[in-house]
């Protein structure tokens, strides 16, 4: 993983912080976000949390199917996918 850098966007930001721990300080970079991106990190981010209802919400929101695979593959499909 890379250093953190200012000029990342808010959803590379927020999974910097999930992946050091931070999960509070890494929702509130989606929490109040509309953009589909948001949406599937905010999906990932409730599913870590255990909160599959929430997280379910959030995967529609984004379009996307809920994740099946372990969160350490999502986490990384989202972080190539927002680093590309």
């Amino acid at each position: 993983m890379e250093d953190y850098k200012e000029s990342w966007g808010p959803c590379v930001k927020a999974l910097y912080w999930d992946k050091l721990g931070e999960w509070d300080k890494a929702h509130g970079y989606v929490d109040h976000m509309t953009t589909t991106d948001a949406a599937w990190v905010h999906a990932y981010l409730h599913r870590k949390e255990g909160d599959e209802s929430n997280a379910g919400y959030w995967y529609r929101r984004a379009g996307k199917d809920f994740f099946k695979g372990s969160l350490d593959d999502e986490w990384d499909e989202l972080w190539q996918h927002f680093r590309n």
